[in-house]
């Protein structure tokens, strides 16, 4: 066996293997001499059973196989080979030195032969014959390179679209969780938004009817003072029972618009508590003093039940007062006349709780807590008109709280009454003895200006001045302080705050700067009355500080505490 040498050509055009098989020598060198000029690769074998070896070893193209062989002839070799799959299409040209048959060349076509060459065989056509079958040899080996690559082009083009489309699946996943997520939180802030809307519903639906019950309230008390100035008017009795319903309707006015104003105050945290040393029984007796002419008015008893063991507080006795005050006139308010109110206490621990009770319209379970909201109130029809602003309880629960405490409600149903109770801690060491306010100093007569813009309310308090005694001037333009101070010469100056074109901190200021300012005693009188106002009106030059509308004995007090004329030193 021989082999042609090796060739440097691409793969493509790399020489083809040639098998000859022939049991004679000479044919197989002419063969050769024959397909030499070809230049692809000749292998021979001189036997079938030789050339079914030679073809386990390589890949050919083109077998050449002589028919007349010894033992196994060309058609058994040629059965043999195609009967392997590796070699099944392998193209086989049958070399004969005799004549074939139409049957042999017909057996030869059925075990895969392509072609018959005759013996003595022509070059030229040899070399044709096996040029047009290397050519189509490496034609196929083209097509099934290039099929190989199609293949592995179309495994790569599969295995980055499967991760392409797997990168988009997990995407699409992922969105399809946010867009779950996002769903949730977007119905969470639905139902946040449709309970936040019900809630502004219902509070523009209390905020109406508080209005309106606000209306109704104060016309009520204005109803009555003007039904006794009309009494005044037409010379009717004006002694002690007319000025005594004057009074408590002013009283409820004011206590009506003092609770507007805490209400006020607590929802901007600023009501600040003046905590100090004192009693259940002090704050209780304080309470019941406020609202004792209401409860006589309506006809309820009071049954108190305070332990005999003095209970000690570090509170704002006032605020407490209030609390209690509110409780008590509310749970009158919301019974039929006469029926008593009781006030309970017991101590539980470090604590006291307070009950007030009473037998009147109760509560439905829905109301026990919302009974604390702001302007809410369980009776607001026309035939059980009861009053109040629906604030009360409210102001109530905030105090308690400010207090370090709680408030709770309770009943046993409608038209069973109800129970307020409230909680407060108590003091470990007794209570310090409540100071005794000093009686109110006898006033020498002093000359007093008044200036306030609201002309009433400057000629009112004048007045008043002057049946006490004093001379007094009043003003109603702010601008003509100074020119007014200078031409009377007052000793004490009645200044209200809230004035068009200048207030009364400024208009304060330019009567201290002025030649007598160091002289004057200035009062502020103004509608605010936190601790913050009053730092304000104390910068600004003020000596006092009153609360509109002012107590007559607070102005007493004030002027009987001046220094004797002539001798003011600031």
């Amino acid at each position: 066996m021989t082999t042609a040498g090796t060739d440097a050509r691409a793969p493509s055009q790399a020489p083809a293997t040639i098998l000859l098989v022939d049991d004679q020598p000479g044919r197989l060198l002419s063969y050769r001499a024959i397909l030499d000029p070809l230049g692809e690769r000749l292998i021979e074998a001189r036997s079938g059973e030789e050339a079914l070896g030679m073809l386990m070893e390589n890949d050919c193209a083109l077998i050449l196989l002589d028919v007349n062989m010894p033992g196994m002839d060309g058609f058994e070799t040629a059965s043999l080979i195609h009967q392997h799959p590796r070699y099944e299409k392998t193209p086989i040209i049958f070399v004969t030195a005799v004549n074939v048959s139409d049957m042999d060349r017909l057996r030869g076509y059925k075990l895969g032969a392509v072609d018959y060459v005759m013996v003595p065989v022509i070059p030229e056509i040899m070399r044709s014959k096996v040029s047009v079958l290397v050519e189509l040899y490496r034609k196929r080996r083209e097509l099934q390179s290039a099929n190989e690559r199609l293949a592995r082009a179309n495994e790569d083009l599969r295995v980055e679209k499967a991760r392409e489309l797997e990168v988009l699946n997990e995407s699409l996943r992922a969105a399809n969780v946010a867009l779950a997520q996002r769903n949730i939180e977007l119905q969470a802030q639905i139902a946040e938004r449709e309970r936040v809307q019900a809630h502004l519903l219902e509070h523009d639906r209390r905020k109406d009817q508080f209005l309106a019950t606000l209306a109704h309230e104060l016309r009520n008390p204005l109803a009555s003072l003007a039904n006794a100035v009309n009494v005044m008017k037409l010379g009717g009795n004006s002694g002690p029972d007319l000025q005594d319903a004057m009074d408590r309707q002013l009283g409820l006015l004011v206590r009506l618009i003092d609770d507007l104003l805490d209400i006020a105050r607590i929802s901007q945290d600023k009501l600040v508590l003046r905590p100090a040393s004192t009693t259940l029984d002090a704050v209780l007796r304080s309470a019941v003093e406020s609202i004792a002419p209401m409860l006589q008015a309506t006809g309820h008893a009071l049954e108190m039940h305070v332990p005999d063991v003095e209970i000690a507080f570090d509170a704002d006795r006032e605020r407490l007062s209030q609390v209690f005050a509110n409780l008590i006139s509310n749970a009158a308010k919301y019974s039929d006349p006469g029926q008593p109110v009781r006030v309970d206490t017991e101590r539980d621990g470090e604590h006291v709780l307070v009950h007030v009770a009473d037998g009147g319209i109760g509560l439905a379970p829905e109301q026990v807590e919302a009974i604390f909201e702001p302007f809410a109130q369980v009776d607001t029809s026309i035939e059980r008109a009861r009053g109040g602003l629906g604030i009360g309880l409210t102001l109530v629960r905030r105090l308690v709280e400010m207090h370090g405490g709680s408030v709770t409600a309770s009943s046993p149903g409608l038209g069973h009454g109800s129970c307020f109770t409230v909680r407060l801690k108590m003091r470990s060491t007794p209570a310090l003895p409540e100071a005794v306010p000093p009686p109110v100093p006898i006033a020498m007569p002093r000359r007093v200006l008044v200036i306030d813009d609201n002309c009433d309310s400057a000629d009112t308090l004048a007045m008043m001045l002057e049946m006490l005694g004093h001379e007094a001037q009043r003003i109603y333009d702010p601008h003509s302080a100074e020119q007014a101070v200078e031409g009377f010469v007052p000793d004490v100056v009645f200044l209200d705050i809230g004035m068009p074109g200048i207030s009364g901190y400024d208009v304060a200021r330019k009567l201290r700067a002025s030649p007598l300012g160091e002289q004057l005693t200035l009062v502020a009188v103004t509608g605010w009355g936190q601790p913050e106002d009053r730092r304000r009106t104390a910068e600004a030059g003020f000596d006092h500080h009153l609360v509109k509308p002012p107590e007559i004995e607070a102005i007493c007090r004030i002027l009987g505490g001046l220094p004797p004329c002539g001798s003011r030193v600031r």
